[in-house]
């Protein structure tokens, strides 16, 4: 009896596929961690540049990593003491907490009205909405700053409050609606034959089935009222009314012959601070509002 020759794969020929692999996984983990360290590298030296005596930031050369007698704590307790930083804090964080409120008391009711009424016209409110959205904000300023004028909001939290919720507002219906299309309807027939009216359908089942999208949206909303810098640097002129970015800038005004990079640092550091902490709170919750919907089956 004779038998048919079989195709096998040769041991040499498996070597070689297992040895790419191999070699694609270690090319993979090098991208990673060079992705990693390049990102971090900037927050890393603004935080030893904050941690560093003035001598050793302007020694030569450079000091990357300082030694323990080049430590100090001086620019943060400056920044309190001297610098009154915890008055700008509440200010920033007064200002973004109000806004983001409204965003999403807003926006999610509109939001919800377009995903779910048939409204006439709704395409065009859509494109409206849109274009609001890809509108540079910057190009609002003189208008801004004729109504702040008018109303005589200057040094006034409304005049942040009001002009930042108007601009989170459209990205907040979009994002919102996006996600109320995916809910089944089943849930709100199921909720209106219990006798459950709009408001309480929207409150409390709705809202809660969106809680994801909402805590990104709010985050988004959150770090721009946080961050933003020319508005509150028109609108607010007294001292006492600064938010955090613009009390960080003025600190590489105080002197004119040294740059005051440790103090600056601190600024920095104390002002990212509470974003990192809140997307580390929230992490869980943003993933699942990044991730809501990309699969469906």
């Amino acid at each position: 009896m004779t038998t048919l020759p079989t195709t096998t794969t040769t041991a040499p020929e498996s070597r070689d596929r297992d040895r790419a692999f191999r070699w694609m996984r270690l090319l993979l983990w090098l991208a990673i961690a060079f992705t990693v360290i390049f990102s971090l590298l900037p927050v890393i030296w603004q935080v030893l540049t904050s941690i560093k005596t003035n001598a050793a930031i302007t020694q030569t050369p450079v000091v990357y990593l300082p030694r323990l007698d080049q430590l100090t704590l001086t620019h943060y307790v400056d920044l309190f003491r001297l610098n009154q930083f915890h008055i700008y804090m509440f200010n920033s964080a007064l200002v973004a907490v109000i806004s983001t409120l409204l965003c999403l008391a807003l926006g999610s009711p509109a939001a919800y009205a377009l995903a779910r009424l048939r409204i006439p016209g709704e395409q065009a409110i859509l494109a409206v909405v849109l274009i609001v959205t890809l509108f540079p904000y910057i190009l609002l300023f003189l208008g801004l700053l004729e109504v702040v004028r008018a109303f005589g909001l200057a040094n006034n939290y409304l005049a942040l409050i009001i002009p930042y919720t108007a601009i989170n507002l459209p990205l907040t219906i979009l994002v919102m609606r996006s996600f109320f299309q995916q809910l089944p309807k089943d849930l709100e027939d199921s909720a209106r034959v219990d006798g459950y009216n709009t408001l309480q359908m929207l409150g409390r089942i709705v809202l809660p089935m969106t809680l994801p999208a909402l805590v990104t949206t709010g985050i988004l909303a959150f770090i721009f009222a946080w961050n933003e810098y020319l508005f509150a640097l028109t609108f607010m002129t007294r001292e006492e009314m600064k938010t955090i970015p613009v009390a960080a800038a003025q600190l590489g005004g105080t002197t004119l012959f040294e740059v005051p990079y440790g103090p600056l640092a601190a600024a920095t550091v104390v002002g990212t601070l509470p974003l990192v902490l809140l997307v580390l709170f929230f992490q869980r919750r943003i993933v699942q509002g990044l991730t809501s919907g990309s699969v469906k089956g």
